[in-house]
């Protein structure tokens, strides 16, 4: 099978390349080339190319067919409208990957699956990706483009904290510094690992019964906000002293991050992965947040270099924590 990501190194999509190189894919990555990876991708044919100037991507792709098409940094209408003109008569399947927050926020029932309405007044991120499927849906319908969406929830590899703020938590946490939770901290999360998402992903690629359908790919294990606080300063080896300020009040000191809380984390989310697993059964997601954030731990240890802190979202974080102590 002959295949093309573009992107393909990222956190997400790293784990997905050396699973398809694993079973024998002949993969190509499109991309600039130029980005330092923390992530090893070996094996993968390399084009050259800014998928974001299109008539120079026309050219250099102009004699590559493959049986599937992945891509990873699409945002927007524009680039999808492009996709589109790229790849039609050129792929016998294109995944466009989505996001899980484009489901409705907040949902009405749970679980949440594939036939959740996609609604989310909060993220303007979520909605652009809600107007990339549905174009690309149009041209399923009336003309045939053979997609497959698919719609990662919170994903991680052993690079990413999944904390608003990443190393600058921890390095709080280290310090006997308070740390801001949203809400009250129990409402529910999924995780997930990237080497169980791939094996999701990988598993669509080629398949022709995927036309037309859209998929999450997550994990099982259910965790509240306050357990995955705990959990990090467990794994660096100290305390969480956890302030709790509701998703809006945060959103008022800052819009930014208040966008995705409101948007995405804010909510409990539990997923229904029926649909995933009855065209992959192999998908069976293995690895717990608790294992994951050892491996997160381990590799900043060994990594101390990107041991990075934010002056502004620690700034941020005092100031809520002041707001908060007033009250």
């Amino acid at each position: 099978m002959k295949v093309l990501f573009i992107g393909g190194t990222g956190i997400i999509s790293s784990a997905c390349t050396n699973l398809a190189i694993e079973k024998g894919i002949e993969l190509y990555h499109l991309n600039r080339g130029i980005s330092i990876s923390k992530r090893n991708v070996t094996g993968v044919k390399q084009i050259n190319a800014d998928i974001r100037n299109f008539e120079e991507t026309q050219k250099i792709l102009k004699d590559y067919n493959f049986d599937a098409v992945v891509d990873w940094i699409a945002f927007t209408k524009e680039h999808i409208e492009n996709d589109i003109k790229l790849f039609t008569g050129k792929t016998k399947q294109f995944i466009f990957i989505s996001s899980a927050s484009a489901y409705q926020t907040p949902p009405q029932h749970l679980p949440v699956s594939e036939k959740t309405p996609l609604e989310n007044p909060y993220w303007q991120y979520s909605r652009n990706k809600i107007e990339c499927e549905n174009i690309l849906m149009n041209a399923f319908k009336e003309k045939s483009f053979p997609v497959t969406i698919v719609r990662p929830s919170h994903t991680y590899d052993k690079t990413l904290l999944p904390l608003e703020g990443g190393y600058t938590i921890v390095d709080r946490m280290l310090k006997g510094k308070p740390v801001v939770v949203h809400g009250d901290g129990t409402s529910i999360w999924t995780l997930t690992h990237h080497k169980d998402f791939a094996v999701g992903l990988v598993g669509l690629l080629g398949k022709s019964k995927a036309l037309g359908e859209a998929y999450h790919i997550t994990s099982n294990e259910l965790l509240t906000w306050n357990m995955i606080f705990d959990m990090v300063a467990d794994a660096f080896g100290t305390t969480a002293q956890k302030v709790h300020i509701t998703s809006q009040e945060i959103a008022n000191f800052d819009s930014e991050i208040g966008s995705s809380l409101l948007g995405d984390k804010t909510h409990s989310m539990i997923f229904d992965n029926a649909k995933i697993k009855s065209i992959v059964p192999e998908f069976n997601p293995q690895i717990l947040f608790a294992e994951g954030i050892k491996e997160i731990a381990e590799w900043y240890k060994k990594n101390p270099e990107n041991c990075i802190t934010d002056p502004k979202i620690d700034a941020l974080i005092e100031k809520l924590v002041t707001y908060k102590s007033k009250q």
